[in-house]
């Protein structure tokens, strides 16, 4: 039987386990990046491992998140991770050089690698042909101390692709449609492999679209063969060396098979307030918009900038919309002022800012209350855009341009544009924007500075054979890691401080639960069905470990956020019958018992006011090991790295 791309890097790259589908696997990283909302929890994670250097190939500090620097949190924040990088053998892309997903894939992503990145965007090195996954913060620490990354071996969907997109048709418009066919559910256990001879019309740029946006669908990772378009963009960033083919072989075995024409393809969009509510954009031709944002980590290539300039250029913004463009790297941003597509978007109206992720995180330009946001971004949750009432769109990079000169939702197709300027076949390549470190020998004296805002790594607690605590909290289906730790320009800056963080803890459901949680000791939530999905950021399980969180029961869960709370020391139940979520309340006293026992057998017995109900928690050894002890932090120091 033949083997699917990641089973042929996994295998290359297998510590413990087997490929059998379900079981635990132990990968070898190659690589590691971090970003700044991430990054200060996992370099201080890493310090206290008491490794002097970095193991891996290449580890990547970027500085994309918290770049407003309105006070001296952030700034404190960057100079902690250069030092921190310099000393401990990581590269340091400096704030302005670029996001990180888009950096790595011009400057350091290689075929059939492996990747793990604090940041649940880091598949899009996928469509260079990478495996690539998303993950907490304390797991890329664990990795670039040496340590192996753990994942269950998913079940694996293969996309046929056929034809090719036609004119104003983008790659963004695949995902949609993908988002559309599975839902932000649909991907839940599952590797991606997108294939067939539709995947030779498509640019590395628009593959590392595709393969950002399936983060969306809960996918564990999603992949790209690495072809003759993976040997072409490589040579043009001068890297042609690091070019290795790899495909499936044909007789390799899928759990399922999606066919998709894309020729067939129209512009689509994600409407308010999931990427997976999705219609075509022609339904919402009378939708005025009050704002368009393009960039973030999906759509900042120069590829995507080159095609909104045509469109932008020699017409004006709409007066009644405010348009942002921001650039995904500084190599962009050169390369659009090189060629004049730098002056047609200014000359549009629109206002250019800093290569960072910016409004996708809703650091910096909010939309008004009650605005329409059209944005190329990857996630519309609630409140994210940073107004609570907005309504936030999902489009490409065309229809947000075109919508931005109408001042209504427009479908591309149906504009006049002029040609797009060709993306070149040479880059140009300044990579002094990313400073080496130290070495071993001038490491050993070097200081990691720290400002009053970067606090101690929270204490997590080991488990003992019973639980007997309050559920301070239910909430419903599709809970994202915003809902449990909300982004924006005055929260980010506390991403190292998890004390001031807590009081923002499920800040959009419930201002109270912080305040509950501390005075009830010990608790537990309650959530319904996919729990946690959306970004990777470990805080979404640090800050309720912190607020006395030791229990999460839900539905089901989303992959990376349980792995978070295991990591936490918080024990992740799910529901062996939903119909119990109904009959428990907030405020109710649930009793765990023979819990050790249980973890062994996969089921623990839960009682509350004369109902009894059982909760499987599918846990490893390792990860019943990491809950016994308290965390993942305290396993390693115990010497179980």
């Amino acid at each position: 039987m033949g083997k699917t791309i990641a089973e042929k890097i996994i295998e290359k790259h297998l510590l413990a386990g087997t490929m059998q589908q379900g079981q635990e696997v132990a990968l070898r990283i190659d690589q590691t990046l971090t970003q700044d909302a991430t990054g200060t929890m996992a370099y201080l994670e890493f310090e206290t491992m008491g490794i002097p250097r970095v193991k891996t190939e290449l580890s990547v500090a970027y500085v994309d998140h918290n770049t407003l620097q309105c006070g001296f949190e952030n700034a404190d924040d960057h100079r902690y991770l250069q030092t921190v990088a310099a000393k401990y053998g990581v590269r340091f892309s400096r704030p302005g050089n670029g996001i990180c997903h888009q950096v790595h894939l011009e400057r350091f992503g290689v075929p059939g690698k492996t990747l793990i990145g604090s940041d649940s965007h880091t598949p899009t090195a996928g469509g260079l042909g990478m495996l690539a996954f998303g993950a907490g913060g304390m797991d890329v620490a664990i990795a670039m101390g040496g340590g192996a990354y753990y994942i269950t071996m998913p079940k694996q969907y293969k996309v046929n692709l056929t034809g090719a997109l036609r004119p104003h048709v983008a790659a963004k418009d695949v995902s949609l449609e993908i988002l559309r066919r599975l839902s932000v559910k649909g991907g839940v256990g599952v590797l991606v492999e997108w294939g067939g001879p539709g995947v030779e019309t498509l640019t590395v740029p628009e593959r590392a679209t595709i393969t950002n946006m399936g983060a969306e669908l809960g996918a564990t990772t999603s992949i790209f063969p690495s072809d003759e378009q993976t040997r072409l963009f490589l040579r043009n960033q001068g890297r042609e060396a690091d070019y290795t083919p790899l495909s499936s072989d044909e007789d390799a075995v899928y759990d399922r098979i999606i066919d998709l024409d894309l020729s067939t393809l129209e512009p689509m969009i994600a409407c308010p307030h999931s990427p997976d509510n999705v219609v075509a954009v022609k339904e919402l031709k009378d939708v005025k918009v009050d704002q368009v944002c393009i960039g973030s980590c999906t759509n900042s290539s120069l590829r995507d900038m080159l095609r909104v300039a045509a469109i932008l250029r020699g017409k004006t913004v709409a007066p009644g919309v405010s348009l942002s463009i921001s650039p995904g790297s500084r190599q962009v941003l050169t390369m659009l002022a090189d060629c004049g597509a730098l002056n047609d978007i200014l000359k549009s109206g629109a206002r250019v800012l800093e290569c960072a992720c910016g409004p996708c995180i809703g650091m910096g330009f909010s939309p008004n209350s009650q605005g329409v946001s059209l944005r190329t971004f990857n996630r519309n949750f609630t409140g994210r855009s940073g107004t609570k009432d907005a309504n936030v769109y999902l489009v490409s990079p065309e229809t947000a341009a075109a919508s931005a000169l109408t001042g209504y939702i427009t479908d591309p197709t149906t504009l006049q544009v002029q040609a797009t300027r060709e993306v070149p076949q040479e880059f140009s390549v300044d990579d002094t924007a990313v400073l080496m470190p130290l070495s071993v020998e001038e490491a050993k004296d070097a200081q990691v500075l720290r400002g009053p805002n970067i606090k101690e790594f929270p204490k997590s607690k080991p488990f003992a054979d019973e639980l007997t605590a309050q559920l301070v909290l239910k909430v419903g289906d599709n809970i994202t890691t915003d809902h449990i730790m909300p982004a924006g320009a005055k929260i980010l800056p506390y991403r190292s401080n998890i004390p001031h963080l807590s009081q923002f803890c499920f800040e959009v459901c419930d201002k109270e639960f912080p305040e509950r949680a501390k005075a009830a000791g010990d608790g537990i939530i309650l959530g319904g069905s996919n729990y946690g999905q959306g970004s990777s950021r470990e805080h979404a399980a640090l800050v309720p470990m912190y607020l006395g969180i030791r229990c999460v029961l839900a539905k089901s869960f989303a992959r990376i956020h349980v792995a978070n709370l295991i990591n936490a020391g918080i024990l992740p139940l799910t529901l062996e019958d939903p119909e119990v979520y109904d009959k428990l309340s907030q405020s109710m006293t649930l009793q765990l018992t023979d819990i050790k026992s249980g973890m062994e057998k996969g089921s623990i017995t839960v009682k509350t006011d004369g109902l009894t109900f059982t909760a499987s928690c599918n846990l490893t050894q390792r990860q019943q090991k990491i809950l016994l002890a308290g965390g993942l932090l305290n396993y390693t120091k115990d010497g179980g790295i």
